[in-house]
């Protein structure tokens, strides 16, 4: 019964102390320092072995400047046999506050000491002396402990300090020597320099990162400062000198991977660079012997043709999908190659027919859930395209039910809603925009809310959605890729029904199919419209984002770029383009971007 009652009694004892000490943090978290203080005094007398309620009493008799009673403390700790050398440290720092800089520097002095004698203690006292930001007192203590003991490694907390101090040559190499001790991963290594470089390649630390990186592979033939110059090409948007370098990956590994070779061919051509995109894509086609990487690469490529083809050219690449077609067959594995083909056929040679065939050819492969969702999804898309929006409604919505709560799922129910909106049902696409603003796709989400507005908005003003639907006619013509008629039905809208709700809406979407026609001048010319009349409307930061990128891309006017930019990050801070706006304007600036 004794026992029961003594563990009961240090039990409640534990609790007590433990409810103390959270409310004696919450009173300094809070600066409250007087409050605190009463706690931990308490609690230090209570348990004076505790380090981290003896290091927080010290804190509060510091901020309520009572330098002497944490001078008291501190000495009477460092009189203990047990005492930890980062105590001559913060010794040190209760001088350095009170402005004793030669008391100070004794014991800073003192602390370094140690580490020759027990280099153990080297990242303790470094560390200490890092959180006080005495950063050349850290510097020396880390390195004194990899000069007296050199199986230790502060590579990683040397780079901080030296990044902090500004010494950028050496951040780099000390970095680069835990990569070549295999101390720590590249990701996390290229997290950390990512902070210092930017896109530009001219810039001082690029500069300087670049130079070492040749430097060492020189000496050295390690494909390491490879991958690390691919890295900072890619990083400067330089993807043929990251190729270049990619390519002397690839010969000189063992394990031969064409992927990482594939993944910069992806992000060229994402960033428009079709030159060097498309000699990544013949790279790969000449050296894979994995079929689904050739058929990607050469799906890529005439991707990029299709950029600018003229009729010749797209009875070229006809030929050439029916001969991929040839060599690859209609299997489960090449979908992507059957779905190609069918969107070429629709989109470019305007021969829905053919394409609906192929695809429902390939719905008898054995496929699995995601297998027929992806053709389905690509069938009813061109359904849309021929008009036959019942029978593409069907396939959305068998998408629905096989693949619930997917984004795949989502996916599909906004393309009935889009479908529905084509062919005037309103109503209907209301229904199922209204489920879509809350996805957890924010594209998804961001499109079902707009096209939402578009039709609610436009239904309120006008009972008979006159205007309304000559925009869905503009719309569809826009997603038949007749970019033309598109624009002059929309012209419609701005002529007939000029200062209603709906002129901003034909604006933009009018803006953004001349922009396809490289009309620049007249897009820019609507979304300044948009701007003037309907600056206080839901797609003023449209408007501000598509002008700020022709400023940027097409007009070279970088200064109008991050002032459109600019109009975002201050006045729509609750936008889609928010994010972007503020990453593209700091990069204008010459800002390092994570």
């Amino acid at each position: 019964m004794k026992i029961f009652l003594s563990l009961f009694i240090f039990l409640c004892l534990q609790l007590s102390h433990a409810q103390e000490y959270n409310l004696a943090k919450q009173y300094l978290n809070d600066g409250e320092f007087e409050k605190a203080v009463v706690y931990f005094e308490k609690l230090v007398k209570q348990n004076p072995y505790r380090s981290d309620y003896s290091e927080d009493l010290i804190a509060c008799y510091q901020q309520l400047e009572r330098y002497e009673d944490a001078e008291k403390i501190l000495i009477s700790k460092l009189e203990s046999k047990k005492s930890h050398p980062v105590l001559i440290v913060d010794l040190g720092y209760n001088y350095t506050l009170q402005k004793e800089d030669s008391k100070a520097a004794e014991m800073y002095e003192q602390a370094l000491a140690v580490i020759p004698k027990n280099p153990n203690f080297a990242f303790s006292i470094g560390s200490r002396f890092q959180k006080y930001t005495l950063l050349d007192y850290s510097e020396k203590a880390f390195l004194s402990g990899m000069e007296t003991n050199p199986e230790l490694d502060f590579n990683f907390p040397l780079a901080k300090i030296y990044g902090e101090q500004g010494k950028i040559e050496e951040m780099y190499l000390a970095f680069i020597n835990l990569l070549k001790n295999g101390s720590t991963s590249m990701a996390s290594v290229l997290r950390s320099i990512d902070d210092f470089v930017t896109e530009d390649a001219q810039a001082e630390n690029n500069i300087i990162f670049k130079k070492l990186l040749l430097k060492n592979a020189q000496r050295d033939p390690d494909t390491l400062w490879n991958e690390l110059l691919s890295w900072l090409f890619v990083r400067q948007l330089q993807y043929k000198s990251a190729f270049t370098q990619e390519k002397a990956i690839y010969k000189r590994s063992e394990a031969s991977s064409l992927a990482r070779i594939q993944d910069l061919g992806k992000l060229a051509l994402t960033h428009k660079d079709y030159e060097t995109a498309d000699a990544i894509f013949e790279f790969i086609i000449s050296n894979s012997t994995n079929d689904a990487y050739k058929l990607n690469a050469e799906l890529n490529r005439i991707d990029i043709q299709l950029l600018d083809a003229n009729e010749q050219k797209l009875k070229q690449l006809e030929s050439l999908f029916e001969s991929m077609l040839e060599e690859y067959g209609y299997k489960n594995t090449t979908l992507q190659l059957q779905i190609a083909y069918a969107n070429f056929l629709t989109f470019q040679k305007n021969n829905p027919e053919k394409a609906i065939v192929i695809l429902k050819k390939s719905l008898e492969l054995p496929l699995n859930t995601y297998g027929k969702a992806y053709l389905k999804m690509a069938l009813g898309d061109i359904l849309v395209y021929d008009q036959k929006f019942n029978q593409a409604l069907i396939y959305f919505s068998q998408i629905q039910q096989e693949l619930k709560n997917d984004v795949v799922a989502q996916n599909a129910r906004f393309k009935v809603a889009q479908t529905s909106f084509y062919k005037g049902d309103f109503e209907w696409a209301l229904t199922q925009l209204k489920v879509l603003r809350s996805s957890t796709s924010q594209l998804i989400a961001n499109d079902a809310m707009q096209l939402s507005l578009l039709i609610s908005d436009n239904s309120l003003e006008d009972s008979t959605q006159t205007a309304l639907k000559i925009y869905a006619k503009a719309d569809l013509l826009a997603y038949q890729k007749k970019n033309k008629e598109a624009i002059a039905t929309l012209e419609t809208i701005l002529k007939d029904h000029k200062g209603e709700k709906i002129e901003d809406e034909a604006l933009l979407k009018q803006g953004q199919l001349l922009e396809k026609l490289n009309d620049f001048d007249r897009a820019k010319f609507n979304y300044q419209k948009i701007i003037e009349f309907y600056g206080n409307d839901i797609l003023a930061d449209d408007a501000y984002f598509a002008i700020a990128q022709l400023y940027e891309n097409q007009f070279n006017d970088i200064e109008k770029a991050k002032e459109s930019y600019e109009k975002i990050i201050y006045n729509y801070q609750d936008s889609y383009y928010f994010p972007q706006a503020r990453k593209n304007f700091r990069r204008l600036r010459g800002d390092a971007i994570e």
